[in-house]
């Protein structure tokens, strides 16, 4: 997953979402932290779960939340993030996917199906016009 985080960084840039879905454990954050590792920012990318989100200093910076918590994008509105001057990625936002951008990439990770498979399928989708950088 890490690997595909950084090929989908090669895609994206300030300003643009990112929305994530997926059970727990079908690696979202290893995503993310792959997508970080190639956007070369800083700090260590873990799961926003319990500060809803982390934002990571680099060029653009990257945005993490964790929307599991959040009911609406105005909640995410309090939170005041500069999300024009990055990359957002959003875990869990299915709920609230049409109040945080009309242009966005939208990526399903599900598992695969024996336990402790460590295969995904992956689906990328392009939404409201979102056209990789690359």
């Amino acid at each position: 997953m890490e690997a595909l985080g950084a090929e989908v960084a090669t895609w994206v840039g300030a300003g643009d979402v990112v929305l994530l879905s997926g059970p727990l454990g079908a690696g979202k954050t290893t995503f993310t932290r792959g997508l970080g590792r190639a956007l070369d920012v800083s700090g260590a990318i873990t799961s926003p779960t319990f500060v809803i989100a982390r934002e990571h200093a680099g060029s653009p910076n990257l945005i993490h939340v964790d929307a599991y918590r959040v009911g609406s994008a105005w909640e995410l509105e309090d939170l005041d993030l500069d999300t024009e001057n990055a990359v957002t990625v959003v875990e869990w936002g299915t709920q609230i996917a049409h109040g945080l951008s009309d242009r966005r990439l939208e990526i399903t990770i599900e598992r695969g199906d024996e336990l402790g498979d460590d295969q995904r399928h992956v689906v990328i989708t392009a939404v409201g016009g979102f056209s990789p950088k690359a």
